[in-house]
């Protein structure tokens, strides 16, 4: 083999080594004892910490976080309705929106501003929707690999018409998957993760976030709490603010890694633990915590719409259900709906 031919193949074997698990996976139920993980391990059997913990260690590991203006470049893969697009789209808008009432999404995002590079710069407050891909047809088919995944996006990158921009700096790609897509690990450990793509693979390093619409295939485990896990008995599930149990859980998971990605975008930055490949990020932390007291199957004090629904920030017109993040500052979980504020 020639020297190139030799460059290849270990850029091959790193791909696949760092593909098996990407930086970040998160599920928003309640955690027991059968899915501990290494991160798990590390904190005990429990990753939530509502109050203060000395225990915590999240350190800055000196890699860049994303303080240019951040701008959404999404993927919708496979068959999306109108009202599910603009649930989603209206979400990422009021993260800079100065006009929404209190509790705000805007209010939660400055949370995730604390945190700086090692510069000193926060992460921007400006969060804005970039240009759109529709993946109708399923291009890689309905059922995804980890792999696959970043093929996606390299088919929206390069596609013949209207391919999305290429900005590594300061874009976020965002592929979401229809109902009828099943992800590698989908529903049985992870509701979404966010990584990197890889060169050899995309021609780019870009920072993406995968999350799947779960109303068909496991809502229970992904839709959570507007739909409960067979282990949680007698439990009612709340009812969703926007009227779609899939979408409406998808918002949380969307909040959980665009927050992750903001501060640990090529997994060198903002986590605890040892292992950056199994870090625990500033969401990790706030797992399954909505309001002050959350913790195990309980999510904390929430709201109530006038209709019944449950809610915990407003957007620009909408309400939404949005996981705590860890704050650094106050060391422990915080949001926009703390009672303490």
């Amino acid at each position: 083999m020639n020297t190139a031919v030799h460059s290849n193949v270990a850029i091959l074997v790193l791909v696949v080594l760092f593909a098996a698990d990407p930086a970040a996976a998160w599920r928003p139920w309640p955690q027991n004892a059968n899915r501990m993980n290494v991160s798990d391990y590390a904190f005990g059997d429990s990753k939530k910490y509502e109050g203060s913990s000395e225990f915590v260690k999240l350190r800055y590991h000196m890699g860049p976080v994303l303080t240019t203006n951040i701008t959404v470049h999404t993927i919708w893969y496979g068959r999306w309705e109108r009202n599910q697009k603009k649930i989603i789209r209206e979400f990422i808008n009021s993260i800079s929106a100065v006009n929404s009432p209190r509790p705000s999404v805007a209010a939660w995002w400055r949370t995730v501003q604390l945190y700086t590079d090692q510069t000193g710069a926060n992460i921007s407050k400006s969060v804005r929707l970039g240009q759109e891909k529709n993946d109708r047809f399923y291009s890689h088919g309905k059922s995804l690999t980890r792999l696959s995944i970043q093929s996606v996006i390299k088919s929206a990158i390069t596609a013949r018409t209207k391919p999305l921009p290429i900005n590594p700096r300061s874009g976020l790609y965002l592929l979401l998957t229809a109902d009828d897509v099943y992800v590698q690990d989908f529903c049985t450990s992870v509701c979404g993760f966010h990584y990197f793509t890889f060169p050899s693979l995309v021609g780019y390093t870009l920072p993406y976030a995968w999350v799947g619409n779960s109303e068909k295939l496991c809502p229970g485990q992904c839709a959570y709490p507007f739909a409960v896990p067979a282990y949680i008995p007698n439990m009612k599930p709340f009812k969703s603010p926007n009227g779609d149990v899939g979408v409406d859980g998808m918002i949380s998971v969307i909040g959980h890694e665009m927050a992750e990605l903001a501060t640990n975008p090529l997994a060198n930055a903002w986590y605890a633990g040892q292992d950056p490949t199994f870090p625990v990020e500033i969401a990790d932390l706030c797992e399954g915590i909505y309001g002050t007291g959350g913790g195990g199957s309980y999510t904390g004090q929430v709201l109530d719409a006038h209709d019944g629904a449950t809610y915990n920030m407003n957007g620009i017109r909408r309400k939404y259900l949005v996981q705590w993040v860890w704050s650094h500052v106050l060391n422990y979980c915080t949001g926009p709906n703390a009672l303490d504020h």
